[in-house]
């Protein structure tokens, strides 16, 4: 199939070993309302069928390219790769294991035509299974506080709850905002330190309250948010909130970092002391006990107000 528009943003959508949902993240894009858009599917050393799908799918749809590693290079070199390879004016990354809302790439690109801004970012929900399928579930309360109301030409001092979106595929971006950005690669949680300089590098940018992905929540519990209790991804964890936490302050961007307290000491922090106190390494709860110390250091931590009811969305 080929479209005669020229494209205005390419979607950078890495994945590995994910041949069960890689074809419901293709057809989400192809299903989109703003059909001007390009692919970059980028097999991460499958070694089941995720790049024979997405060969099948770029014979099919000329939108859509592959790049295939050999072996894996981790996520964060995956979306690097991807970067090296746009030639529209937009950008944005999928998750090959996630769906992009069919109004999605017509909503983003065209609230940056409006306003002119660096980037913009939308709502997303969490896809939990139930039965043989995955259910949408409602907006978390921190992602609305940082979405909605919608909010055009705004900075992270006008907007410091806009923090709390720390994902990479609920944005779009122009091309050039990435030219002095690339993700942190071999570590997991790439994308919480480049969320938060993405929005103190930028002059403007803009946050709609539209869902825009559906994340999913793997049935077999195998993505990187749901390993949490090995030390290793521990580690990577609590040193992407203590980045995010660093250039938020390096900016200057006080409220923000308050903000992230709130958000980390309800919301993360509670899963990891539960960990914690049935994990047989006493060197996880050393770290966790540890970070917590950090947190209490901080000038900001007597801003920080955390919404007892937000432990209770974890559940949504």
């Amino acid at each position: 199939m080929t479209n005669a528009s020229a494209p205005i943003v390419t979607l950078i959508v890495p994945g590995r070993n994910i041949d069960a949902y890689a074809p419901a993240a293709i057809a989400s894009l192809q299903a989109q309302t703003e059909p001007r858009w390009r692919a970059i599917l980028i097999d991460d050393g499958s070694t089941d069928a995720t790049g024979a799908i997405f060969e099948h799918a770029a014979t099919e749809d000329d939108r859509l390219m592959v790049v295939r590693h050999e072996t894996s290079r981790g996520l964060g070199a995956a979306r690097n790769a991807g970067l090296d390879l746009v030639g529209t004016p937009l950008l944005g990354f999928l998750d090959a294991d996630d769906e992009l809302t069919p109004t999605a790439l017509a909503r983003l690109t065209g609230t940056l035509a409006e306003t002119g801004s660096d980037f913009v970012a939308g709502a997303y929900v969490r896809s939990r299974p139930q039965g043989r399928a995955y259910v949408p579930g409602r907006v978390q309360p921190w992602t609305a506080a940082a979405t909605d109301p919608a909010r055009l030409r705004t900075t992270i001092l006008e907007h410091p709850r806009a923090s709390a979106n720390i994902v990479a595929w609920s944005k779009i971006s122009r091309a050039d905002f990435w030219s002095q950005m690339r993700f942190p690669e071999g570590v997991a949680y790439e994308d919480q330190i480049v969320a938060q300089q993405m929005y103190t590098r930028a002059a403007t940018f803009d946050v709609i309250p539209d869902v825009v992905v559906h994340w999913r929540l793997r049935a077999d519990g195998t993505s990187i948010t749901q390993g949490k209790s090995q030390l290793p991804v521990l580690r990577d964890y609590l040193a992407a909130l203590r980045g995010g936490i660093r250039v938020l302050h390096e900016a200057g961007a006080t409220a923000a970092v308050s903000a992230r307290l709130e958000l980390i000491l309800a919301m993360d922090l509670p899963p990891l002391q539960a960990i914690a106190s049935t994990h047989p390494d006493p060197a996880y709860g050393a770290e966790v006990t540890a970070f917590l110390h950090e947190l209490h250091d901080l000038p900001e931590f007597a801003d920080a107000h955390p919404d007892p009811n937000i432990t209770a969305a974890l559940a949504w």
